[in-house]
């Protein structure tokens, strides 16, 4: 049965209006946005509506291409010019519709009375200025006061969203500064001129979970000090569940359901809203044969980087070590996490297993081998039993290669196959294996999402057959619905096929879905380790605890 658009779920005035009182503050009504295409016109949001009360946050949650940003940037006013917006669209701030309002109107509004914090911060702030000069400019845009005054607001801003050292913050330039702290000055610029009303579009996506649930507690209190109202457009159903008092649900564009997060939660009525609901990560990883045996082992692994401290004439050379004579090891069949927060040396410790860094020192074996000290050339032999699936498989792909070519590239690489056409077969079997079609070979990555792209970058590492593979944070850029299907696709290729995997990652609930075994690293070195319902449900170390409640209360 196809549920009509405009169905009991889905009204276009909020199910809890009796019970509010006053009117809302933003009050949006057949919101219908298309954008001119090469052949045509894409209908990228369908006659949606949505109101947003004074001092509350409202979310409206959906996968990638459901519209959530289209809309956003529609009450912004910060569409494209190839966008038309329906002509029978209104959008009410303050009871009045701002669409019909001047260009200059509209500027007077944005960034004074209706702020936006984007998703990626780095692309938002301008890489030449200071933090300090582009807080200041985006005080002096809305308020007429002296530069020593906005510079003394913008000081006061950066406290408010506890920044460390705030005064030498504001000398610095966007790239000195931890994704976090970049956030933190996004919000302290939305909050610069005391905004009504707060759009935060996936503020923490990019985010540790730690740092995720420091920056929406600083949203959730400067939001109860001044009284602003937000909407959180989110496709993190945790952050919906703590932070939010209203959800909006959307799919291709359209509004598939909404009510107040409580009854939401409890009792969804759409389809798509059950599905995502369901697709939070969910399961454990198979029983361990008891006979597995270690397939990789390390021990006494330190990498360091000398990095250079003080002025062009005197440079001051100093060693940072990122990973402290670690080891590990990972048995047949068995997926071992690595979590941790970003800079605690995951990666980096991961990659120098598979010999793609040089480890100061290390003592690792591969079934029974030895592997360090080995040459290039040396290594060469055992590529295709150790494999690796790296975070975004978009920079990881060859965009001018199309997708037969580069799953090929590493069987013609490691000699596999006696004839080309043998070789298109094991290509094939890859893409089948890893859930994609067959007929694809020709297509190139950019006609593909997200994960479907992270489908193809598994087929690449399966293609060889290995034995290992390094998951490399292979489900953090992508959707709930999305990341639930790879967990379920690894889980079917390690039993299937017996492959070892290290996962290294931030997430903890795909962690719990996915791994036997976690190793918690912390400034380089192993804080904890243990089983997953061990380390998970009785945290022993203060750290570990820390992200534990991170990843599962954010409140």
């Amino acid at each position: 049965m196809v549920l009509a658009r405009q169905s009991s779920f889905a009204p276009e005035t909020r199910l809890d209006m009796a019970d509010k009182t006053g009117s809302p503050i933003l009050d949006a009504r057949q919101v219908a946005v298309s954008f001119r295409v090469e052949h045509g016109h894409v209908e990228a949001v369908k006659d949606i509506s949505f109101q947003l009360y004074p001092g509350e946050t409202i979310a409206i949650v959906g996968e990638s291409g459901s519209g959530k940003s289209v809309t956003a940037r529609t009450v912004m006013g910060l569409l494209t010019k190839r966008a038309t917006i329906s002509p029978k669209t209104s959008i009410a701030f303050n009871g009045q519709n701002i669409l019909a309002f001047s260009s200059r109107a509209r500027r007077a509004l944005r960034g004074n009375r209706i702020s936006m914090i984007f998703q990626e911060p780095m692309s938002s702030l301008n890489p030449l200025y200071t933090i300090g000069s582009q807080i200041v400019e985006a005080i002096r845009v809305h308020a007429r006061m002296s530069k020593a005054q906005a510079e003394a607001r913008a000081l006061d801003l950066l406290r408010q969203v506890q920044i460390p050292e705030p005064e030498a913050r504001l000398k610095q330039y966007p790239h000195q500064l931890s994704g976090g702290q970049r956030q933190r000055v996004m919000i302290a610029m939305a909050l610069s001129n005391d905004p009504d009303v707060l759009i935060a579009d996936e503020p923490t996506t990019a985010l540790d979970v730690t740092v995720q649930a420091q920056i929406l507690q600083l949203i959730r209190n400067l939001q109860q000090a001044r009284g602003m109202a937000v909407v959180l457009i989110t496709h993190d159903l945790t952050i919906v569940r703590k932070f939010s008092d209203y959800v909006y649900v959307m799919q291709h564009g359209e509004m598939r359901e909404h009510n107040t997060t409580e009854a939401l939660f409890a009792r969804p009525q759409h389809p798509y809203t059950k599905k995502l609901l369901a697709s939070e990560p969910q399961g454990s990883a198979s029983p361990l044969p008891e006979q597995a045996g270690p397939l990789l082992t390390a021990r006494g692994v330190k990498v360091s980087f000398m990095m250079q401290h003080g002025g062009f004439f005197k440079p001051d050379l100093r060693e940072l070590v990122a990973v402290d004579s670690l080891g590990l090891t990972l048995r047949r069949h068995e997926t071992l996490g690595i979590v941790g927060e970003s800079g605690s040396g995951k990666t980096t410790f991961g990659q120098s297993l598979l010999r793609l860094n040089e480890p100061v020192a290390a003592e690792i074996l591969f079934d029974g081998e030895r592997v360090d000290g080995r040459t290039r050339k040396q290594m060469r032999p055992l590529r295709a039993r150790m494999q690796i699936v790296f975070q975004d498989p978009f920079a990881s792909l060859n965009p001018r290669m199309t997708i037969g070519q580069i799953i090929e590239e590493g069987l013609i690489v490691n000699a596999i196959g006696q004839s080309r056409a043998e070789r298109v077969e094991r290509v094939q079997d890859a893409l089948h294996a890893a859930g994609m079609p067959v007929d694809i070979l020709s297509r190139f990555p950019h006609e593909f999402s997200g994960g479907q792209r992270q489908r193809i970058a598994i087929a690449r590492a399966i293609a060889l057959e290995p034995e290992f593979i390094l998951l490399d944070e292979p489900t953090s850029a992508l959707d709930l619905s999305v990341q639930a299907q790879i967990i379920e696709l690894l889980r079917k290729l390690q039993d299937e096929r017996g492959l070892s995997y290290l996962f290294i990652s931030h997430d903890l609930k795909v962690v719990r879905a996915l791994c036997h075994r976690v190793i918690v690293m912390q400034h380089g070195r192993i804080v904890e380790e243990g089983s997953v319902s061990d380390v998970l449900s009785n945290p022993q170390t203060d750290y570990t605890r820390k992200l534990v409640r991170a990843a599962f209360e954010i409140a």
